[in-house]
């Protein structure tokens, strides 16, 4: 069982972020590509970790008067036009893009369709 130790250096923690995810990725995917019986208990501690998943339609700069000055009703235009792509965000790090879309099995609710996978920085 291969131990990876991920310490963040003061002046280069992206670098190291960026090493520490391809570690996971390739540990990840040498387990499934394991048969279901071989995979042990480092599978399930991993894929029980609770990652923070956001959605970005976009982002707007006001002034904190503007902001101040929003009431119910009130629309905030964004950065980003209609049909463009969202960002999926996942701890913090933008990790893929995608379309937004109405869910087949509950039309009241809507998705995203994973459209782009963004690769990780490598490190020189």
């Amino acid at each position: 069982m291969a131990k990876t130790k991920v310490e963040a250096e003061p002046d280069q923690p992206e670098e190291q972020l960026d090493r520490a995810i391809e570690e996971l990725r390739g540990v990840l995917r040498e387990e499934e590509s394991r048969p279901e019986a071989a995979l042990g208990a480092n599978s399930s501690i991993i894929m029980t970790i609770p990652v923070d998943v956001q959605i970005i339609l976009g982002s707007t700069e006001m002034p904190v008067s503007d902001l101040m000055a929003l009431q119910k009703g009130s629309t905030v235009a964004l950065n980003r036009r209609i049909g463009e792509p969202v960002d999926v965000v996942v701890n913090g790090r933008r990790i893929a893009r995608g379309e937004i879309t109405v869910l087949e099995s509950d039309p009241t609710r809507f998705g995203i369709r994973l459209t782009e996978i963004i690769a990780a920085a490598k490190s020189a």
